[in-house]
């Protein structure tokens, strides 16, 4: 019986039960080297998705304890700015009582 493979014919090689049995087991053995290589291969990149994990959460706190902090700042900027402005304001007003005084 002939059968098409990739566009060209081939005869079958006739084995006998022996050689069938071996080129299975060479073959199962191929397979079992390529389910642990993909098996290591998944465990390792399972570890690398884990310690990607942790890195990703310690920079979300390490961003979460950042956004506090500016808050925080920010805050003291605003009252420090705006004490300023209160404080030129009342400067102006003397500057300006004493020039009316004066003159």
């Amino acid at each position: 019986m002939r059968r098409a493979h990739a566009g060209n014919y081939y005869e079958p090689l006739s084995q006998n039960s022996n050689e069938i049995e071996d080129e299975n087991e060479r073959m199962t053995n191929e397979l079992q080297e390529k389910v642990q290589v993909l098996k290591s291969l998944t465990i390792d990149i399972g570890n690398e998705v884990k310690y990607q994990d942790r890195l990703l959460r310690d920079v979300d706190d390490d961003l979460d304890r950042t956004g506090g902090f500016l808050g925080t700042t920010m805050n003291k900027l605003y009252f420090f700015v705006l004490y300023l402005v209160l404080m030129f304001s009342l400067h102006l007003k003397y500057v300006n009582m004493f020039k009316e005084e004066l003159f």
